[in-house]
């Protein structure tokens, strides 16, 4: 057996002697004693593998038997060769790690140990922040909620991702407001100049009866792409070494080849990459010459740990050089975003990006692949530059964020974007925001033009929705009366107002935020099933991310009702997105009744 085993790691060298394996993606590691062992096993070498091998520089195999040195080290269980392949476990050879059954660097060379071990763990390193679920407010006592807008879309195919693996999301890795901007409503367009437009619907709950649903929707101007500013863009591409798998830099140079087909003459492109250090691989090319930039795309590859913060800051220095004023001027990011040289903690990096930013860059984060995908940190390096953030999990989803949407991805008409609402008491006892957790803002935040908020981009739509209590609702108060102090609505407050919206942008080069707002009026109520699809399809995505993020306010959502409902809803579905969120969710469906 023991013959037989050292053949097979033998094969194994000559077999991926020549090649460059993927990097399989690891979870969880087991605890092991460190142990050390040294092994020496004579085996014989068929005839047809008669080669020499060399080994720190000498020839160490000319005849038809051999001694190899099998030298494992284990540590928390994992088996660690020195310069070798590996064979179920963790090699290093040719200079980088090897992860997986049969995998590894063996380059031509074999030099030095093979890594052996009996058993393969992985471990996840997948990082997600969610913060706790926004609770109910008294309209009393807090008449105001506040928030950025949020127009990225990432955590919908992320959630996704899981899903096609017949896995359910992790529940930090739900952001509900993502998943229901994913898809484009027919808001009515701005008018009067305004680059935004506000409208809402007021319809009935369908999992608490006594309670409300306020949809309200911000369309962003269309613009036309052939009339659009020049672009100025710098492609800013992770090939490190965790960037080999098929699902990132092979699909990433896909993505931006789609990309750079739909450029015109007058954009411009730069590359600049980044592993170990940062580099400018293409200078500033105009969109006419499609196939050197495309060339210039397809000769990456990846190796090397990932210096990200130094590739930003080239990256936004290509930008700035150059600037084209009053064009497009961005930078687009593709990576799994696990930086692990130089600056790699969020708060720098933060920091980093909110200093380029003032320089009139804007940033576009494209997410890859799985194992070691850094979302929390992605999205707030997306949220902190003036940018949108998306997450690429196969070529369907490149064509819709690249392609489709290319105007809105990478064209910003409104900066600094907030809403408040503020609701009438008279009207309204309680209320509660459904997602955005992480875009909250202080009351004093909307008037306050030095405070940071979200970008919309051309033909955008944006979508929040809030769960109400009426005023009139035979339920128990948000808030108990207070003792020693009395709050007081306006003298003479009528109920015929639920709330009115406001929301402040600024131009994409503007200091000085615009004010617009609409009242909602109370009697502008509509029942769930007469109110419009796209209101009644955005509540069932809605409820489909309050089950998968096992909110508290699901007591009463099942399944049957969100696919029923998404069904019912469906409307206009040119590219099939709708259709695919109903297959997505009978899906959930499954895996729920298994688990």
């Amino acid at each position: 057996m023991r013959k037989t085993i050292a053949v097979l790691n033998i094969l194994t060298v000559f077999a991926f002697s020549c090649s460059t394996p993927e990097k399989a993606e690891i979870a969880e590691v087991r605890e092991t004693k460190p142990e050390e062992t040294q092994i020496v096993e004579e085996i014989e070498i068929p005839k047809e593998l008669e080669k020499k091998v060399i080994a720190n520089g000498d020839e160490k195999r000319t005849g038809s038997k051999t001694k190899i040195p099998l030298k494992t080290t284990m540590a928390a269980g994992q088996i660690n060769g020195n310069g070798g392949i590996g064979v179920s476990g963790t090699g290093m050879g040719g200079g980088s790690s090897a992860y997986g059954t049969v995998s590894g660097y063996a380059r031509r060379a074999l030099n030095g140990r093979v890594a052996m071990s009996p058993v393969f763990y992985a471990q996840n390193t997948e990082q997600y922040e969610s913060p706790d679920e926004n609770g109910w407010k008294s309209a009393k006592t807090e008449p105001l909620s506040t928030f950025s807008v949020d127009v990225d879309t990432a955590s919908y195919s992320n959630i996704r991702r899981f899903l096609t693996n017949h896995e359910l999301p992790p529940a930090d890795a739900v952001r509900i407001e993502e998943m229901v901007n994913y898809f484009t409503y027919n808001y009515p367009q701005p008018s009067n100049g305004d680059p935004v437009k506000i409208s809402t619907e007021l319809t009935s709950c369908p999992w608490k009866a006594e309670h409300r649903i306020l949809k309200i929707g911000i369309k962003g101007k269309e613009i036309d792409l052939k009339k659009a500013p020049p672009s100025n863009l710098v492609f800013l591409i992770d090939v490190s070494d965790s960037m080999q798998s098929y699902n990132k830099l092979p699909l990433l140079k896909q993505s931006f080849k789609l990309l750079v087909n739909n450029l015109r003459d007058e954009d411009l492109v730069s590359i600049a990459v980044y592993a170990g250090a940062a580099g400018t691989i293409l200078e500033p090319t105009p969109g006419s010459e499609k196939e050197k930039i495309i060339s210039a795309i397809e000769n990456l590859s990846a190796g090397g740990s990932t210096a990200g913060a130094q590739g930003i800051q080239l990256a936004y220095k290509l930008a700035e050089k150059n600037f084209i004023k009053g064009g497009n001027n961005r930078v687009v990011l593709a990576t799994d975003g696990d930086f692990n040289v130089g600056i790699s903690d969020d708060s720098a990096l933060v920091k980093l990006i909110e200093e380029e930013k003032e320089k009139g860059v804007f940033l576009t984060v494209l997410g890859y692949g799985m194992g070691n995908y850094k979302d929390a940190k992605m999205e707030k390096l997306a949220d902190k530059g003036n940018g949108n953030f998306g997450y690429i999990d196969n070529l369907l989803e490149a064509k819709k964020v690249l392609v489709n949407e290319m105007s809105g991805t990478l064209f910003t008409i409104a900066k600094d974007v907030k809403i408040q609402i503020e609701f009438n008491p008279a009207a309204v006892s309680g209320y509660r925001l459904i997602g955005y957790e992480n875009r909250m803002l202080k009351k004093e935040d909307f008037n306050n033009d030095r405070k940071d908020a979200g970008e919309i981009g051309a033909g955008h739509t944006v979508t929040a929705m809030y769960e109400i209590i009426p005023a009139n609702a035979d339920v128990p108060p948000i808030v108990d009366e207070l003792k020693y102090q009395k709050v007081e609505p306006a003298e003479n407050l009528s109920p015929d107002e639920t709330a009115t919206v406001k929301v402040r942008f600024k131009k994409p080069d503007g200091d000085k935020s615009m004010l617009i707002k609409k009242t909602v009026k109370t009697d502008s109520f509509i029942d769930f099933e007469k109110t419009s699809a796209d209101t009644r399809f955005a509540v069932s995505v809605a409820a489909a991310g309050m089950i998968l993020k096992k909110s508290k306010e699901v007591e009463k959502l099942s399944w049957d009702f969100v696919v029923s409902s998404a069904k019912n809803s469906k409307g206009n579905d040119e590219h099939g997105y709708r259709a695919e969120f109903i297959n997505l969710i009978e899906k959930s469906q499954l895996i729920s009744s298994v688990k």
